[in-house]
């Protein structure tokens, strides 16, 4: 069975953009970070309970190694075929080595730099716009969603987005402008509950130094807001991980 009859089979699509949920003018990035996030929800030490997962690992695996590839990526797009016999898809591969390559693993000191230079930057100003605009004002979802954000960080964001919306730049969404101070209150009483959680559990494992401490939080907010902390990390990894990859093949046949 070929890749794209797998796919097929895994995702119920056997267009290659669509298993990954971009669209066909993706650049690079785009393609490397959705793979990274998409692979997450397959990976066999995160989904045991899926006994397709190292499957659909390995078909992933494949898939992102055809779109990586230039010529291959245009052979795929001019014909909606792939070179089943390229050096690209060797069956002889690993492909946890091969993403492990692709992503390695981040420390606690990563996270701390990449925040320090993110915050206040121009790309988290567009970031949090994007996150304005994708949910409609609604701030529990912006605040869920935005990197390195913790409610001491709310009023920040709201500046940002009230500059947009008084310049012009966005639509002003009346979730954001009108929205109740009893959702604000419920919003922040939500953001104590899981600081608390997270100070509860480290004093359980009896941590007390900074690393740990952030190290517990981060681990807290996993168990809470999973699917957020791993995009925080998958952003992360895409976008400071190593550039090498995989040898090109050759052209696709027609």
């Amino acid at each position: 069975m070929g890749l794209l009859e797998r796919c097929h089979e895994l995702f119920k699509t056997s267009n290659l953009y669509e298993v990954l949920a971009v669209n066909k003018e993706a650049t690079e990035t785009e393609v490397r970070r959705s793979y990274y996030k998409v692979s997450l929800k397959v990976h066999p030490d995160r989904a045991p309970e899926d006994p397709l997962a190292t499957e659909k690992f390995q078909v992933l695996g494949q898939l992102y190694a055809v779109l990586s590839d230039k010529e291959q990526r245009a052979v795929y797009d001019e014909q909606g075929t792939v070179d089943e016999e390229s050096d690209v898809l060797s069956q002889d591969r690993c492909w946890e080595d091969y993403w492990r390559l692709l992503f390695p693993k981040i420390t606690v000191q990563d996270i701390l730099e990449f925040e320090n230079k993110y915050k206040g930057s121009e790309e988290e100003r567009q970031d949090v716009i994007q996150l304005y605009v994708q949910h409609q004002g609604n701030m529990d979802a912006i605040t869920a969603s935005a990197m390195c954000c913790s409610q001491e960080d709310e009023p920040r964001l709201c500046g940002i987005i009230q500059a947009a919306i008084e310049g012009g730049e966005v639509t002003a969404f009346p979730a954001f402008t009108k929205e109740s101070d009893k959702k604000k209150r419920a919003r922040r009483k939500r953001a104590d509950r899981e600081r608390q959680e997270a100070e509860e559990m480290q004093k359980e494992m009896g941590l007390g130094d900074e690393d740990d401490s952030l190290v517990m939080m981060l681990k807290q907010k996993q168990k809470s807001r999973e699917q957020n902390f791993n995009g925080f990390l998958s952003d992360l990894e895409a976008k400071y991980s190593k550039k090498s990859g995989p040898q090109k093949g050759k052209r696709g046949k027609k």
